[in-house]
């Protein structure tokens, strides 16, 4: 089956005093995921003295990296996004592909939440524990 890149078309969040909302990503944007989990440490001198090779394992958050629409007028996108980080608890997220696919995760905003007022976007970060494949 040939991969399908492309758009992320929709971020829904569930949270427990804020409510639910959606940011619109914007189109055309490289977007990235890290699902998360395990890293082994990428250094040439993990080695024993017998040569035997030493596998450093680190546990990392999933991150989720995209541009989205920044309405001032009516959603307030960013000011939505700065109350999400504010709050101590975390949000259920939903991220949705055009491939069909959703992928959900546990986490909040972080990271600088800036606009590009000529723009209309922002860049929304959301860190959090493990991101999986929910639908697709």
């Amino acid at each position: 089956m040939a991969s399908t890149g492309g758009d992320i078309l929709e971020m829904r969040y569930n949270h427990p005093t804020l409510g639910q909302g959606v940011f619109y990503p914007k189109s055309n944007e490289g977007n990235t995921f890290d699902l998360g989990g395990f890293r082994n440490a990428d250094d040439q001198n993990m080695i024993s003295g017998d040569a035997e090779p030493i596998y450093q394992m680190n546990r990392v958050r999933s991150t989720v990296e995209i541009v989205v629409a920044n309405d001032m007028n009516e959603r307030n996108d960013l000011q939505l996004a700065i109350d999400l980080a504010s709050s101590p608890i975390a949000a259920e997220w939903a991220i949705s592909h055009v491939n069909g696919t959703v992928w959900g995760m546990t986490g909040k905003p972080v990271g600088d939440l800036q606009s590009d007022v000529n723009a209309a976007t922002f860049t929304l970060k959301i860190g959090g524990g493990i991101m999986r494949k929910i639908v697709g």
